[in-house]
């Protein structure tokens, strides 16, 4: 594993929030220490069965710019080191796939640029919000590669196969209110209102059961697995959500108020 300079991922969890906070200067690149701080972020969160949202940001004015270009640098050029790279990319595909998996809803707040593995981290989350300056894109093409840590994969489901052709074929970045007209992000915000409307976001999600956040969110990925039946599923989350005593209070509370 390669020195590393400063490398801060902060986690806060309070009130069924947790949120973390990136902190590699200059630019939020993965290096293998960076990655192992987010896996570590991640056991604190799943250690604690209240979160129910999950909130990624940066402390930089960039989100992430993908992977550290030291590290390509250092190991592209043996044959021994590209399999390095790929067990360091095997690996941010592992990160990406216990985000994209958690019970916790997960929403990234993208206020700079986000790019190849930067991207590929928003990607993961459920959902995205950007602010219009933002840079998004997955440029590797560029440099003759594919954006591997799960791009090819994420985009295409989520804003359909023409427009993954578009950005990872092309190699394209572009800015906050396009990447909402294409449906990458769900959300653009003013740079200055970024901050304030992700957080009411965030409140708000955390507003709604855990258990129905978890139970959508497996019912939502079951819709473009091949083997699952959705149809199915939705009975069997719903039959065990009717268990719950939250639940029950809030259908209670709902039908008392047509009085």
């Amino acid at each position: 594993m390669m020195p590393d300079g400063r490398v801060d991922v902060t986690v806060t969890i309070e009130a069924g929030i947790a949120c973390v906070v990136l902190g590699r200067p200059p630019v939020n690149a993965f290096s293998e220490i960076f990655t192992q701080h987010l896996h570590e972020a991640l056991d604190q969160i799943e250690a604690h069965s209240d979160v129910s949202v999950l909130h990624i940001k940066s402390a930089l004015d960039t989100f992430s710019a993908g992977a550290d270009l030291d590290l390509i640098e250092a190991h592209l050029q043996t044959s021994d080191g590209r399999d390095h790279m790929i067990e360091f990319v095997r690996e941010l595909q592992r990160l990406f796939v216990r985000i994209e998996t958690l019970d916790a809803v997960s929403i990234a707040e993208i206020a700079g640029p986000a790019v190849g593995g930067g991207l590929e981290l928003a990607l993961a989350c459920d959902l995205r919000v950007a602010s219009r300056g933002a840079k998004l894109g997955l440029p590797e093409a560029g440099l003759g590669l594919l954006p591997a840590a799960g791009g090819t994969q994420r985009l295409p489901r989520i804003c359909g196969e023409a427009v993954a052709r578009r950005l990872i074929l092309g190699g394209e970045i572009i800015g906050g209110d396009e990447a909402h007209r294409l449906g990458l992000v769900h959300w653009v915000f003013a740079t200055n209102e970024v901050s304030s409307r992700t957080a009411e976001l965030v409140t708000r999600l955390a507003s709604i059961p855990a258990a129905a956040l978890a139970s959508g969110k497996r019912c939502i990925a079951a819709a473009s697995d091949q083997a699952a039946d959705g149809y199915e599923l939705e009975l069997t989350e719903t039959r065990q959500l009717y268990e719950v005593a939250e639940t029950q209070e809030r259908i209670q509370s709902f039908l008392g108020s047509r009085a």
